[in-house]
């Protein structure tokens, strides 16, 4: 092994002690931040923002300490994390479309009861008018309102979403990869440690199934299969497009959206809708997380490594 070169050991390790330490931060922050015991849900939420902002500050430490970047310049480190500006619109657009072909069902389902909804305004109203028009934009900007001010929205949509991707994959995937792993190697090396994170869900599961062990193992087996999955599909979406909002932003809509609409009774355009979206999805995954759509290179991962190796 070169001078300064990362072993494979060491990676993992690290990777192991990020995961342990946003784990632990976010359930033990009295003890690990001295932080005072919470007065409301409210300031229980912001501590969380408190412990994850923190938790990705020293995984971002750690992991910059830890690569052998040869390089000091501030936009190398960034472009490592995959925070950049170039191509930012088609690490937008792209992925957040790639996914929500995933969710084909689920928005058309949402699309039927949303045109059942305004028929029956329409019909109790004496139809379209610019009062009823007035009135359903009222009622869309009141509840634009009323997300943006819950704290729990903040948490699901933004929060987690940001420090969850900036720990498990901004972090940690450029660790495995200068340590020497292959591509496939960590998509699906890298979900293990983020599935295992959530593995602290499981007394809180376990005393909502009214301490049934069998219930809230079934119910934690599930939720670790889904998020290995897409564990495995973000670390796709970083490894390929080299961009930080990529996984990000499928992460947000993931969260928002929750486990897809697979059929409804009664509805089987549901069923077709989730079906063609599937397909669509398997069609366009390769061609529209091509390298070259996102950068002027053609093997992200040879970039990451050549960061370490001073090429």
């Amino acid at each position: 092994m070169e001078d300064g070169a990362l072993s494979k050991p060491a990676a993992v390790l690290a990777c192991a002690a990020m995961a342990s330490f946003f784990v632990g931060i976010l359930y033990a922050p009295t003890l690990i931040l001295r932080l005072r015991p919470p007065s409301s849900h409210t300031n229980f939420l912001i501590r969380r923002f408190i412990c994850a902002g923190v938790s990705s500050l020293v995984s971002v430490v750690v992991s910059a300490l830890l690569l052998p970047i040869k390089s000091g310049e501030a936009s190398v480190l960034l472009g490592v994390y995959g925070i950049r500006t170039d191509h930012i619109w088609q690490a937008l657009v792209f992925p957040l479309s790639l996914t929500a072909l995933m969710y084909a069902g689920s928005l058309t389902f949402m699309s039927l009861l949303l045109i059942h909804s305004l028929r029956e305004d329409m019909n109790c109203s004496g139809g379209l008018s610019f009062d009823y028009i007035k009135s359903i934009s009222l009622d869309a900007a009141a509840s634009l309102r009323s997300i943006s001010s819950s704290v729990m929205h903040w948490r699901n949509y933004v929060v987690a979403p940001v420090t969850e991707e900036l720990v498990f994959r901004a972090c940690m995937i450029p660790l495995l990869l200068c340590a020497g792993f292959q591509k496939n190697t960590v998509i699906f090396l890298c979900p293990i440690f983020f599935s295992l994170a959530h593995l602290n869900h499981l007394m809180d599961v376990y005393i909502k199934q009214q301490n049934n062990w069998t219930k809230a193992c079934m119910i934690i087996g599930l939720q670790l299969g889904y998020t290995v999955v897409f564990g495995s599909y973000a670390s796709f979406l970083f490894i390929q497009t080299g961009h930080f909002i990529a996984p990000v932003v499928a992460h947000m809509f993931c969260n928002i959206m929750g486990l897809p609409v697979l059929v409804s009774p009664g509805k089987g355009i549901i069923s077709v809708a989730f079906i063609a979206g599937v397909l669509g999805f398997l069609w366009l995954l390769f061609p529209i997380t091509n390298s070259g759509l996102y950068n002027d290179r053609t093997d992200n991962c040879r970039c990451w490594q050549g960061y370490c190796s001073g090429n």
